[in-house]
């Protein structure tokens, strides 16, 4: 059994196809993309947390949607899923609703769970990580790795937070474990860095 972290989904939102220039031609064939990866990676006892932003369809149609995908599913809350977590089936169909989670994972370490990036999460000096979605790949983002950069490289206090919303490159709409974003990200970061001293 593992875990499974993803954000950001957006099934059913059709204006998020421009707005992250997501590699679809229409939300019909987005949302089944989505749910073919999600089912390929997550076994029915998986548990999966998903970090806000579910849906932009309406209760029924996400019902249907959510009765559709493997694992046991968590659901941190985003800014656009209150309004149809008003609906007593939709809640549920999740282990739990949350705003906020504080996993706890082996030898004292454990990951903050938020739908919004908090540059100075709770144990952030300890080894935590910290996953999160709502600023897609915008400027927001960019902020966020800055901060990020800056608490290394010129704090010398490593800072583990990572965006796991579905549309991050090494997401690629596809719920991921912890170990599969931060390899992954860091794999980018290193490759970047070698990159840039080429003429």
């Amino acid at each position: 059994m593992a875990s499974y972290f993803i954000a950001d989904t957006h099934f059913g939102h059709e204006n998020v196809l421009a707005f992250d220039n997501r590699p679809f031609p229409n939300i019909e064939a987005h949302d089944a993309v989505l749910i073919e990866r999600w089912n390929d990676a997550v076994g029915m006892e998986d548990d999966i947390y998903i970090l806000g932003d579910i849906s932009w369809y309406n209760a029924s149609k996400t019902i249907q949607i959510v009765k559709s995908l493997n694992g046991i599913k968590h659901l941190i809350v985003g800014n656009h899923d209150k309004k149809i977590l008003k609906n007593r089936e939709l809640q549920s169909l999740f282990a739990e609703i949350k705003d906020y989670k504080e996993l706890a994972l082996s030898e004292g370490k454990g990951i903050v769970l938020c739908h919004y990036p908090i540059p100075c999460f709770n144990h952030h000096y300890y080894g935590w990580y910290h996953l999160y979605g709502h600023v897609h790949t915008g400027f927001e983002w960019s902020m966020m790795e800055r901060v990020k950069y800056e608490m290394g490289a010129l704090y010398d206090k490593p800072c583990e937070m990572y965006n796991c919303g579905a549309m991050m490159s090494y997401m690629d709409y596809t719920p991921r474990t912890l170990e599969e974003i931060v390899a992954a990200q860091k794999d980018g970061a290193a490759a970047q860095e070698g990159g840039s001293g080429e003429s």
